[in-house]
């Protein structure tokens, strides 16, 4: 007999255990099915259009598990609602970015996780977590209008109009540190940006991050108007432009 208690609670406990494992600090959070709206709303930013996508086509979303990093990234855990034991997992696309923000950035589509959470991680965090941070950054960039988007070992920072400096990091330890020199993280677009008012503070905070991202192997780069001379200057290499569309899936960003 199929018991919705002991499937909750089966995958509320395999959520808290994954998130404890993944890299980085992530917490969980249930999501029961008496949560319509919350649900129906996490069903429209989950970004897949592969695996997730057609199972939540056959069985829409009742309940999930939500995992949140600091940075604004988050992983929903569901059923997989066949005779394997295990779950899906997928990554959720940011709520506040505009849809241009997601052209010509490929979907970071969600897998199937074996019933083991400890090994789950793994797979998770070589898999799934890498290609999710390399979109989330992609399009973070794209809302940002900057022209070179950072990777996992560079950071690029670019100049904005009212004097800041902007960015979004691929590795969230580069988040970490940006946040701990006085850049803050918008809660609505996930960018890290730090304020122009003090010229003098800007220039020292970049002159400090740098040799802070390269003790973990994350280089810099500092792009801005011709007309304008920068603090500190790393030129950074352009990174090619990925393929693809963006388009509504369930919702597949």
């Amino acid at each position: 007999m199929y018991d919705h208690h002991d499937t909750s609670d089966r995958l509320a406990s395999y959520a808290d255990v994954l998130a404890g494992e993944l890299p980085g600090t992530w917490t969980s959070s249930h999501m029961p099915a008496d949560a319509k709206d919350d649900l129906i709303e996490l069903a429209y930013r989950i970004w897949d259009l592969d695996l997730v996508a057609e199972a939540l086509a056959d069985h829409p979303l009742q309940e999930a598990a939500l995992l949140s990093r600091p940075d604004g990234a988050q992983l929903v855990l569901v059923d997989r609602h066949d005779e394997r034991d295990g779950f899906l997992i997928a990554a959720v696309a940011p709520r506040s970015l505009p849809d241009k923000a997601y052209r010509a950035v490929p979907e970071p589509n969600g897998i199937a996780l074996v019933d083991d959470p400890f090994l789950s991680a793994e797979h998770v965090a070589d898999d799934l977590l890498a290609r999710y941070d390399t979109a989330l950054a992609q399009v973070r960039n794209n809302a940002l209008g900057g022209l070179q988007p950072s990777q996992a070992d560079r950071v690029v920072l670019t100049w904005q109009p009212d004097g800041s400096v902007a960015t979004a990091p691929v590795d969230h330890r580069a988040g970490e540190i940006l946040l701990a020199h006085g850049f803050v993280q918008d809660p609505q677009d996930g960018i890290y940006r730090l304020n122009g008012d003090d010229t003098q503070a800007q220039a020292r905070t970049l002159r400090e991050i740098g040799p802070q991202l390269e003790a973990i192997g994350i280089g810099t780069g500092l792009q801005h108007p011709a007309a304008r001379s920068a603090p500190t200057t790393t030129p950074a290499s352009t990174p090619p432009i990925p393929a693809g569309n963006r388009t509504p899936s369930v919702r597949g960003r």
